[in-house]
């Protein structure tokens, strides 16, 4: 064997080795995630709340309480989560929302949120429809869909 086919087969067995330990890895996260989820959804009610306002905020300038903090593991502390201020009954909170509906959340508008502790896992609307704010098209967005009007072809969505 010459020293290239050594060099490719050492490559070899450590991207086996790194696709192996990813597996597992994956299928442990997975398991815990999921385990998360049930925890969620056993400790869930739905209330009803009005948005005060909402930012993406270090969780040391949230607001939130010093338990919830000194919980949070030390390489996150610096990272920036949805907080959402509401007013629920007569006490204001600062609340974390997830990711994905925090787009959604109307501010100053009273709200069916659905919380878990601290956390709001769903919103629906209390008089009338939560609108999902539009993003912004950036400048590749809007010269490609100029480009396929021109073309007369269908636009993306």
């Amino acid at each position: 064997m010459s020293t290239w086919q050594i060099v490719l087969l050492v490559i070899l067995a450590v991207l086996i080795i790194a696709v192996v330990a990813l597996y597992f890895l994956g299928k442990k996260a997975q398991k815990k995630q999921s385990e998360q989820q049930a925890q969620i959804d056993a400790m869930k009610q739905t209330v009803s709340m009005l948005i005060i306002d909402k930012k993406r905020m270090k969780i040391k300038e949230s607001g939130l309480p010093q338990a919830v903090i000194d919980q949070t593991p030390k390489y996150l502390r610096g990272s920036k989560l949805p907080i959402v201020k509401a007013k629920v009954g007569p006490q204001i909170l600062s609340l974390v929302s997830d990711e994905k509906i925090f787009d959604s959340i109307p501010v100053k508008k009273e709200v069916k949120a659905v919380i878990s502790g601290i956390y709001i896992t769903e919103v629906k609307g209390l008089h009338g429809k939560v609108q999902v704010e539009q993003k912004k098209k950036g400048f590749f967005r809007r010269t490609l869909e100029k480009a396929q009007e021109k073309a007369g072809a269908k636009p993306l969505k």
